[in-house]
């Protein structure tokens, strides 16, 4: 017949629990909460997705953040905006608006092969040098 366990262990010391050390606060269970989710409990939060490395780095509260692209990108893409209806090609020289696509600055990284009209909030000096190379133009809104 089952007995219960509950009873069967009153008056003991520990109530079968082991040594009067065991049960005795978080340092039993390695931590309270994601403690150790890095090192002795790894796998289980690797598992659940849940790993946290802490943080890195620090988020400057007064910069404004500029969507930016490269020359050399707009350059790569430009054959794509005019089949998509976001740039024209006029005589020879593809004009883009970088307004409607969301950049706001261009940089200098990269070649440029076509002639380019773009206009944009502002450019680099790199890339302005480069556009104006290619035969192309940099206007600023």
């Amino acid at each position: 017949m089952p007995t219960n366990t509950r009873s069967k262990y009153r008056g003991t010391r520990t109530c079968g629990g082991g040594t009067h050390k065991n049960r005795r606060g978080a340092g039993n269970r390695g931590g309270r909460g994601r403690a150790g989710h890095r090192d002795h409990r790894w796998s289980k939060f690797l598992l659940a997705g849940a790993v946290h490395n802490g943080k890195n780095g620090f988020v400057n509260p007064t910069q404004e953040k500029v969507s930016v692209l490269d020359v050399g990108e707009i350059d790569q893409i430009a054959e794509f905006l005019v089949q998509a209806g976001f740039a024209e090609n006029q005589e020879g020289v593809i004009a883009i608006d970088l307004a409607d696509l969301g950049i706001e600055k261009v940089l200098g990284s990269g070649k440029v092969t076509h002639a380019l009209r773009l206009t944009a909030v502002s450019y680099s000096a790199q890339a302005k040098d480069k556009i104006e190379a290619a035969g192309g133009q940099a206007l600023t809104v």
